[in-house]
């Protein structure tokens, strides 16, 4: 299980080295092997080999047909492609979802459970502050939150 935000940067030749605490984790369960894409051109999902198997093993479950399948392989194959881990824990992020989500220099690293997802600092500070200058989440936000989790 991927948790927390760790601060880093993609160098100059889209290369982001994995935060220490990630890496161990990937070391330990996963091993080198990566998709690396997007649902929508605004973040760089990294998915380890074996859970992106996972989503296509559930992709076969439907239509080749279905225009749902069709959206979601067309965009996760615009922004994506395979990545190896090089010695120094390095991964290269796709140049054209480098572009798009503006995923160079400073960057945030988020754990989301099976994946990691890479976002441009400033726009993610910006997007997540609100007019108090606080990053929180609303009452309206918790009360979604335990009604899409069946929590009181």
């Amino acid at each position: 299980m991927f948790r927390g935000n760790h601060p880093t940067r993609v160098d100059e030749k889209g290369r982001l080295k994995l935060p220490a605490e990630f890496k161990r984790r990937v070391d330990e369960v996963y091993g080198p092997l990566f998709y690396i894409t997007s649902m929508d051109g605004k973040r760089a999902q990294i998915y380890p080999l074996k859970e992106w198997e996972e989503i296509e093993q559930s992709l076969k479950k439907m239509s080749p047909m279905d225009p749902v399948r069709r959206k979601f392989q067309d965009v996760t194959n615009f922004y994506g492609q395979m990545a190896e881990m090089d010695a120094q824990g390095r991964l290269l992020i796709p140049q054209k979802l480098r572009e798009m989500a503006k995923v160079t220099g400073d960057v945030e690293v988020l754990g989301s459970q099976t994946l990691l997802e890479v976002v441009n600092s400033e726009v993610f500070t910006s997007m997540m502050t609100k007019a108090t200058g606080a990053v929180e989440l609303t009452d309206e936000d918790l009360s979604s939150f335990a009604g899409k989790t069946n929590e009181t």
